[in-house]
């Protein structure tokens, strides 16, 4: 079964000259898909020890799961937007920052 989230429902696509409205609706936005490569953008940095820190390690923790329940990557990107964007920024990722942007506008 495919989610409602990806697939949009006959006569309800988006037209490309406009730009999707979360608050309308979240279908075709696929918004997990975005927050796990914005996830992969992120743990290339921090998996670099000269790039992480205590914050970074407990937020590696927190997305494992190993202090609480496992949150899913959107939830952990939306509580943590500061400091994402500032690890973005830090190291001059602008394709991480770009999509980061995105997910805030459309996602979040």
């Amino acid at each position: 079964m495919t989610c409602r989230c990806k697939t949009p429902p006959p006569g309800t696509e988006a037209n490309p000259a406009t730009p999707p409205d979360r608050y309308v609706s979240f279908i075709g936005l696929d918004c997990d898909a975005k927050a796990a490569r914005l996830m992969a953008h992120i743990r290339r940095h921090i998996d670099d020890p000269e790039r992480s820190n205590a914050f970074w390690e407990y937020f590696k923790k927190k997305a494992a799961g190993g202090s609480g329940p496992r949150p899913d990557a959107l939830f952990l990107i939306h509580s943590n937007l500061n400091q994402i964007r500032e690890l973005f920024e830090t190291h001059t990722d602008a394709d991480a920052l770009a999509l980061l942007e995105r997910i805030e506008e459309e996602c979040c």
